[in-house]
């Protein structure tokens, strides 16, 4: 299993949309860099979010999960409570090749912050939008900005007949996202 770079990574965009929308260069000027970088993918937060609360006592369940836990925000700059998190979804739409798997990590200017972005593993074949959770460990109000860098892909290729199994062969219940998803059971 090899970690790919950015010349497999422009290719893989270009030619088989793997990435949509592209930066086939890493944008930074004045902004939380995003787009391809030597040996990754940093994508972008889109504007949508859903802040957690526990306003209306809610319990947050992964198996029977309410959507009272939660106040659902659209715009350019999201506040993350102390000591809370909020729910969003990538800018990009990923399409992941059947012998590929993906490992994401939070950017290092959010991390330096306190802000810490978890992301699961993208399995082969698996498509959509990336549900990203963003968690504000400080005491401190925190600020996400939207249409910016929020975490790193990377991308490692393993046998070229891939898995026996794929996350699309499986009908994954994350398949095709396209908004903020919260947990399925």
């Amino acid at each position: 299993m090899s970690i790919r770079s950015d010349r497999w990574i422009r290719r893989m965009a270009r030619e088989h949309g793997m990435i949509e929308p592209f930066e086939d260069a890493q944008v930074r000027a004045g902004t939380i860099s995003y787009g391809v970088s030597s040996y990754g993918y940093d994508m972008r937060v889109a504007n949508e979010f859903k802040i957690f609360t526990n306003v209306n006592n809610a319990i947050v369940d992964p198996k029977a999960f309410s959507d009272k836990s939660f106040v659902p925000f659209e715009g350019d700059v999201c506040i993350v409570p102390p000591n809370s998190f909020a729910l969003a979804r990538s800018v990009e739409y990923f399409r992941i090749p059947r012998n590929v798997i993906t490992l994401c990590v939070g950017k290092s200017t959010y991390a330096r912050c306190g802000i810490i972005t978890n992301v699961t593993p993208f399995e082969p074949e698996w498509e959509g939008f990336v549900t990203l959770e963003i968690s504000n460990t400080t005491p401190l109000p925190a600020k996400i900005y939207a249409n910016e860098g929020i975490a790193q892909v990377l991308f490692f290729e393993g046998d070229p007949e891939g898995p026996e199994v794929s996350y699309a062969d499986r009908k994954g219940k994350y398949q095709g996202q396209t908004g903020v998803t919260t947990p399925r059971l």
